[in-house]
């Protein structure tokens, strides 16, 4: 997970699996939402301005979204990470809007991690090395398929939102799969194959 290579397999892996699941990526379930985050939108190519307050989470909170989602997709040769495509924004937009149980599930994952790493490190995920950082979050990605515990549990979801905020912004979409929008064809001469050929 530190080295240059297996960021790249990584970040391969989830673009694979952001163009995979392409129209089942979540939509902000009303017009409010879409234009309180502008995610990707043309309000976001105004000039950058003092980070708006967070809409549930606490700072401290923040700070350790924005940590995990960097980790989780880091910032590369090609493109920008999590946290300069707004991520952690994204996920505390979304959970601002989620029912109060999915709200004690990623408050009390968090506060699962920061108690995992105090006990492992000796100091809280934020305030542990980059090195500390990673293995404490391959330990607990480790069970993914079948998550078990809290941490297990949070990290699946984290990864998941940080996918989904990730490939749903316009770094996400223009800057890492190089999408282009749609294309006007002049004229579509349909399959080329021979056998297909009457």
């Amino acid at each position: 997970m530190s080295d240059d290579n297996n960021n790249v397999s990584r970040r391969s892996a989830l673009k694979g699996i952001a163009v995979g699941m392409g129209a089942s990526l979540p939509v902000l379930n009303s017009n409010a939402l879409a234009q309180d985050h502008q995610h990707g939108s043309a309000a976001a190519k105004a000039p950058a301005k003092k980070a708006a307050a967070p809409k549930f989470f606490s700072a401290d909170q923040m700070a350790l979204i924005g940590t995990i989602s960097e980790l989780i997709i880091p910032t590369d040769d090609n493109s920008p990470g999590a946290i300069a495509a707004e991520v952690p924004q994204f996920i505390d937009l979304m959970i601002s809007e989620s029912s109060p149980e999915t709200k004690k599930q990623w408050t009390d994952g968090l506060a699962a991690v920061d108690k995992m790493s105090q006990s492992k490190n000796s100091a809280a995920f934020n305030k542990a090395t980059k090195d500390q950082q990673i293995a404490l979050l391959t330990e607990i990605s480790k069970n993914e398929a079948k998550p078990a515990t809290t941490e297990e549990k949070f990290f699946k979801s984290i990864k998941n939102m940080t996918i989904d905020g990730y490939y749903t912004s316009k770094i996400g979409i223009h800057q890492e799969l190089k999408y282009k929008g749609n294309t006007y064809l002049k004229e579509f001469k349909g399959c080329t194959h021979p056998e297909h050929q009457s």
